[in-house]
Order: structure tokens, then C-alpha cells, then sequence
């Protein structure tokens, strides 16, 4: 692994590294523990994929400055991060608290509790409630989805 906290694989770089970490990925580690380490990943996931965001959205509609660039991309990505900080410490207390950390409904609650924060930073109930709902049915299909060893891509099975 270099400096940049990119990974290295045979064939090329490999952009799920920034969820791995440096030993083990999100999936690796055991829901309802962990929480800190679990959390860091999801939100060096999460301002990833602000910055990437925010690149695409200043090439698309060019800012005035530069300093007006700087400024959506920080905002950008300090949302996206804070919603996947949000995501992954809710999702891994509620594991704890609900003493079930396979439940999908701990990740129904760390999505909805991102989609509320989502509705608080636009000052909108109207996103809010759209986000909890879309966010958390998202998060909880992934973890069925996870369990019950669904594909959305790859090579076919023969």
C-alpha cells in the first residue's frame, strides 16, 4: 500500500481500498463492534465519493472563482461525510443497543438517520423524510443482499 491509502492489486489500483483500510474492509468486521474503526471507513468512503461529486458538479456547471469552486467542493464533501459518519456510528450502536447486530433494521436506522441529517442541512422535512426512507431501504436491501449473497454485477455463473 503507497502513501496515498490506495491499494495496489495485480492487475491495477483498486478504488475499494479506501474502504478496506489498512487490514480489514467494512464487511470484514463484525457489526456491533468495532464501531470507531467501522465509522472511519464508511466516512473515508463517503468524502471520497463527495469529492468525485463535487469535481463532476464543478466541471457540469462552472463556478464564478476559484474560491467559489473551493467552496462547493468542501461542502460537498463534508455532507457526504458526514453521512457516512453519521450512517456508520448509528448503524453500529444500534446494533448494541438492540443486542442484534445482524438486523437489517440497525442499517434501516443508520440510513434513516442520515437522510434526516440530509433534510436538516437543506432545511427541508420534505427531504428529509425521502432521504430517511430512500437511504434506509437502500442500506437494509444491501445487508439482505449481503446475507442472502445477492450479485448485482460480476461474471455470470455458469
Amino acid at each position: 500500500m503507497g502513501t496515498s491509502g490506495i491499494v495496489k492489486s495485480r492487475d491495477s489500483w483498486c478504488p475499494g481500498a479506501l474502504v478496506r483500510g489498512s487490514k480489514m474492509g467494512y464487511w470484514d468486521l463484525q457489526d456491533g463492534k468495532d464501531c470507531v474503526q467501522k465509522t472511519w471507513i464508511t466516512t473515508k468512503l463517503s468524502a471520497a465519493l463527495g469529492l468525485v461529486g463535487s469535481a463532476y458538479h464543478i466541471i457540469a456547471f462552472q463556478p464564478d472563482s476559484v474560491i467559489k469552486a473551493i467552496e462547493r467542493a468542501t461542502a460537498a464533501t463534508v455532507t457526504m461525510a458526514s453521512l457516512g459518519a453519521i450512517f456508520g456510528m448509528t448503524t453500529c450502536l444500534s446494533a448494541q443497543v438492540r443486542e442484534k447486530p445482524d438486523d437489517p433494521l440497525n442499517y434501516f436506522i443508520g440510513g434513516c438517520a442520515s437522510g434526516i441529517f440530509l433534510g436538516t442541512r437543506t432545511h427541508s422535512y420534505m427531504t428529509g423524510t425521502t432521504a430517511c426512507l430512500g437511504l434506509g431501504t437502500l442500506a437494509a436491501f444491501t445487508k439482505i443482499g449481503k446475507m442472502e449473497g445477492w450479485k448485482i454485477a460480476g461474471p455470470p455463473e455458469l
